[in-house]
């Protein structure tokens, strides 16, 4: 009984990481389509920090949304 609900649970979390990569990599992909300038040279090289704060917070913000679907 108790590997049954192990099963369950590893499926579950297996699904939910695979949604929340997918949907970070999504995410990532449409950040740098719209963006009219080049994501890697602003951040690595004009150390452009708020733009880095700006795609951190999108993933937070992604985070949470995936989080608050596991919960219900």
């Amino acid at each position: 009984m108790q590997l049954e609900a192990l099963g369950h649970t590893l499926l579950n979390t297996t699904c939910f990481v695979l949604l929340g990569l997918m949907l970070f990599g999504m995410a990532f992909f449409i950040i740098v389509k719209v963006t009219p300038f080049s994501i890697r040279k602003e951040i690595e090289d004009d150390q452009n920090t708020s733009l880095s704060i700006i795609i951190g917070s999108v993933f937070i913000g992604i985070a949470l949304i995936i989080a608050a679907a596991i919960h219900g």
